[in-house]
Order: C-alpha cells, then sequence, then structure tokens
C-alpha cells in the first residue's frame, strides 16, 4: 500500500496482513504512516498504488458501504458517540431503528437488545443513560458494542484506534477483557496504539512503521519494550545526541526556571486526561510539550485558556483564572493559539482584519464607535511583521493559504502582547517558510517578555525554538530536559517510556 499528500510520502509499499482471532498491533510515531493505512481500510482515504483483500477476494473501501459489507469495523479515538443521547439511541445510530406496525419504535425491544450486545461484551449498564454521564470505560464499551452489531453473520475485522487514550489505568484491563473476548469468537482485531506495554500485554503479533514504511512484523513474544522503542524510533534517528536543526535560540541560554520571573504557574491540574499536572512557565521563557496522543499534551493547552474542563489552579503574572473562562484569561493576559485553525481558530466568516483584531477591540474604541482607521494601520503593521500574503486585509480569511491562515491566527494574540502565550501545534500544517517565520515570532514574544508554551508533535520544532522541554505521560509530565539535554531522539525515546 501507498500513499502521497503532494510531497510528502504518508505510506511506501507497506505490506500489512490480518489473521482471524488474532490481536495485531499497529505501531510507530506520529507521522509514521498508522492513521492513513486505518483510513483508507475505512475508505476515507483513496490509496496511490497496493491492494486490499479479504478472504483472497480484492475489494475497494472506497465505494459506499463496501468495507462494512466486507465485515471490517471501527473504533475511533473519539469514539464518535452523542453525549445528549442515551445508550440506546447511539447503538441505534446507522443501523436505525426496530419500527413496529404502525410505523413505531419499538423502544422495549432496542432496550433489550441494546443490553444484550452490552452484557455479552461484559458490561452492566442501564441503557436509558445518557452517553455523557458514563465512565470512560463504558463509553469505550458503547462504541465498540456498536461497532460489532450483527458481528455473528457480518463483523469481521475490527480496528481500535487508540482505545485506551481516554482511559483510566485502572479501566484498561477491563477493555483488554473485552477485546479477548472478541478475539475468541473469531474476529481478527487490529490494535493501534502508542502505549508500548499495553501492546506487550495484549497483542499476538506486532507490525512497527517508521516514516511511512514498514519496518518489520513481529511475534509480539519476540519483542520487550527496549527492542520496540529501537525499532520505533531507529538506530540512526536524526538527533541522537545533538540537535538536528539550528536553533533558533542560543542553547546555552539560562533554561532553569528559578531563572525566570514566572508567567504562568499550574498546580495540580488534572482533567479528562491530565492528572495532577504542574508546572511553571518564566517571563521570557520557551517551554516545549511533548507527549503521544492520549498522553495529555493535547488537552493542556485548551485546559489552560479554559476551552476544556479542567480542576487545579492556573495564574498567569499573579493573577489567577479560572476554569471555563477564556475571557477571564484573555483579561488576564494569556493568549492561545489552538491546534485546529480552521473550527476552533479562525472565524471562517470574517475577513483577515476582523480575525486579527478579534480578541481586543477596545483600544480602537471612542464614545462606545469603532475607529476603524486606526484599526487597518494596526492591521496593516501586523501583517507586514509576520509576511502574510497577500497583504489584503479586506480577504475572506479562508481564501488563504494555511500558513498565513496560521500566520493570522498567530497576530490575533501577539498583538494583544500577551504574559504568556500558548501554543498548540503552532507550525501544522504549514510550508517551510511559514515555519521559520512563525518560529521567529516565537522567540521574538519570548525576548519582549513574554512566557511561552509550545505544545507540539513535532520534535524537531521543540528542539529549534525551547528552553526546556517537558515530556508528558499517562497525563502527567514524566521527564523534563533542559537546554542542550534538548535532543530529537531523547524526546522519541522518552515519549515511548
Amino acid at each position: 500500500m501507498s500513499k502521497a499528500f503532494g510531497p510528502t510520502e504518508a505510506l511506501i509499499d507497506v505490506d500489512f496482513d490480518l489473521h482471524a482471532g488474532e490481536i495485531h498491533a499497529l505501531v510507530g510515531q506520529n507521522g509514521s504512516g498508522k492513521s492513513t493505512l486505518v483510513k483508507i481500510l475505512a475508505g476515507v482515504h483513496d490509496s496511490d498504488g497496493g491492494s486490499i483483500a479479504m478472504d483472497g477476494e480484492e475489494f475497494d473501501p472506497r465505494r459506499p458501504g463496501e468495507a462494512r459489507l466486507r465485515g471490517l469495523r471501527f473504533v475511533h479515538q473519539d469514539l464518535g458517540l452523542v453525549d445528549s443521547l442515551d445508550v440506546v439511541e447511539n447503538l441505534a445510530l446507522g443501523r436505525g431503528y426496530d419500527v413496529r406496525f404502525p410505523r413505531r419504535i419499538s423502544w422495549r425491544h432496542e432496550r433489550r437488545q441494546a443490553h444484550a450486545a452490552l452484557t455479552d461484551l461484559g458490561y452492566d449498564l442501564d441503557v436509558r443513560s445518557l452517553v455523557g454521564s458514563l465512565r470512560a470505560s463504558e463509553r469505550t464499551g458503547i462504541a465498540i458494542a456498536r461497532a460489532l452489531d450483527g458481528w455473528e453473520s457480518a463483523a469481521r475485522l475490527l480496528v481500535l484506534d487508540e482505545p485506551t487514550a481516554s482511559l483510566p489505568e485502572a479501566e484498561v484491563a477491563r477493555l483488554f477483557d473485552v477485546v479477548r473476548t472478541i478475539r475468541a469468537r473469531g474476529v481478527g482485531v487490529i490494535y493501534v496504539s502508542h502505549h508500548l506495554d499495553e501492546v506487550l500485554a495484549i497483542a499476538d503479533r506486532v507490525t512497527i512503521l517508521r516514516d511511512g514504511a514498514r519496518v518489520g512484523t513481529f511475534a509480539a513474544e519476540d519483542l520487550d519494550h527496549d527492542r520496540m522503542v529501537e525499532l520505533i524510533v531507529g538506530r540512526g534517528a536524526a538527533g541522537s545526541g545533538e540537535q538536528s536543526v539550528s536553533p533558533a535560540r542560543d542553547p546555552a541560554s539560562p533554561g532553569a526556571p528559578s531563572e525566570y520571573e514566572p508567567s504562568l504557574i499550574v498546580e495540580d491540574l488534572s482533567g479528562v486526561v491530565l492528572r495532577g499536572v504542574s508546572l511553571r512557565v518564566g517571563a521570557g521563557e520557551i517551554v516545549g510539550v511533548a507527549g503521544l496522543t492520549g498522553s495529555g499534551r493535547e488537552e493542556l493547552g485548551p485546559a489552560l485558556f479554559g476551552a476544556a474542563g479542567r480542576s487545579g489552579s492556573v495564574s498567569v503574572a499573579g493573577r489567577v483564572v479560572p476554569a471555563d473562562r477564556p475571557d477571564l484569561a484573555i483579561e488576564a493576559g494569556l493568549g492561545f493559539v489552538p491546534a485546529d485553525r480552521k473550527s476552533v481558530g479562525l472565524v471562517a466568516s470574517m475577513v483577515v482584519r476582523e480575525n486579527v483584531t478579534l480578541a481586543d477591540l477596545r483600544p480602537y474604541v471612542r464614545g462606545g464607535l469603532l475607529r476603524h482607521r486606526a484599526e487597518r494601520s494596526d492591521v496593516d503593521t501586523w501583517l507586514g511583521l509576520l509576511d502574510v500574503r497577500p497583504r489584503d486585509q479586506t480577504l475572506g480569511t479562508m481564501r488563504l493559504s494555511g500558513g498565513n491562515q496560521q500566520k493570522v491566527l498567530l497576530a490575533r494574540w501577539l498583538r494583544i502582547r500577551p504574559r504568556m502565550l500558548v501554543l498548540d501545534e503552532p507550525t501544522q500544517g504549514v510550508d517551510v517558510g511559514a515555519k521559520a517565520e512563525i518560529h521567529r515570532r516565537i522567540v521574538a514574544a519570548a525576548h519582549d517578555g513574554a512566557g511561552v508554551l509550545v505544545c507540539s508533535t513535532d520534535t524537531a520544532e521543540l528542539v529549534r525554538v525551547c528552553d526546556r522541554v517537558l515530556v508528558m505521560q499517562r497525563g502527567g509530565i514524566g521527564a523534563e530536559l533542559v537546554g542542550r539535554d534538548i535532543s530529537e531522539e531523547r524526546i522519541d525515546r522518552l515519549c515511548l517510556s
């Protein structure tokens, strides 16, 4: 199987096979090709070459309903559940309801069927409960039960994509029991995970991908944790002991948090995955946050800003920022660039000027009226500083390239001169030129006295700009690297620990 996105080769002649009644783990770093392979199986992406066959018969999953007809079932990381619906209604999504005469839903039959499906997997739930009120393991069980609906006659293959990403450790064992029950029925399971200890505990075989290519397929009993890390990272991994790119920061610059005045203080922060996270970022310091999917890295930025629920204490420059209040976070001087700029960062219906000034219009208001001349002048300055092209503030923001959209979003927060700037995947999906410019602006913000927190899966980016790097593991901070100790290989190995 091969797949390229422009010049990026996501899969390069990858072979993969699955036996009936087998748990086959698919592992690799972020960007290794795991998600691309799963999306080709699901019919989301078309392949550039290769073939897919079930029982020796080739088929095309891009044809509507073909993957399901062939017995392929998927449980994606976000589960695809609707919190405001109950268990019965969530199980009926996709297949519909049992309708009896005269065209009425037989709720008694639906509840009985839902209860039987969950009991069969070892769950004892009130199927009238709203899904949003259930524990993480119970929600995962509902998603699996829905995927296996009618498995006796149809389901042949189940893909579990990071199924334990949001599960507390105590609930992982329960999920494993469910997966083993499914295997015993003869269903093949593709288990995608970053958690290597889990893979060794549950898998029969393991396929390792690196940079879009298959490193090899191994019996799980022939592997241990250290050997898997070596195969995933590679002996010749960039950055083995050295920084792999020319640093934007002086690597000899101070890195100890005590050498900075505190800009951000976080104590005992907890959320869905986060548990008891405490950290400090100094004024003028750039701190990176690394971590695999499900480690808590992707939850940290939204939780600090108030865009995701949390407990614990967050303060910016001595001012406490309450949970669930992005407006008060902004007032305290916290700016946040989210990972998904199109959905939760930029407002698609607004022009460039409006997106840049959205965070604070007060400097342009006099007597209750907006002074457009002052606003336009300020925006023009920022478009110039970040080299946004075209430099047209009346243009619809979505008409810009991805890199220029990201610069507009960054300009929004740099313009208010934040005391603390939190960046989540700041250069995701941008070209090399835009990435270099964004890195320069991050460093310039720190030089101007802002504290900067960079949450990123791009280890080369963290090496390039950060004074310190915190490595997230299972919802907490598992390790810290400072100054010259920061390298791509060290970050990658710690993420996999």
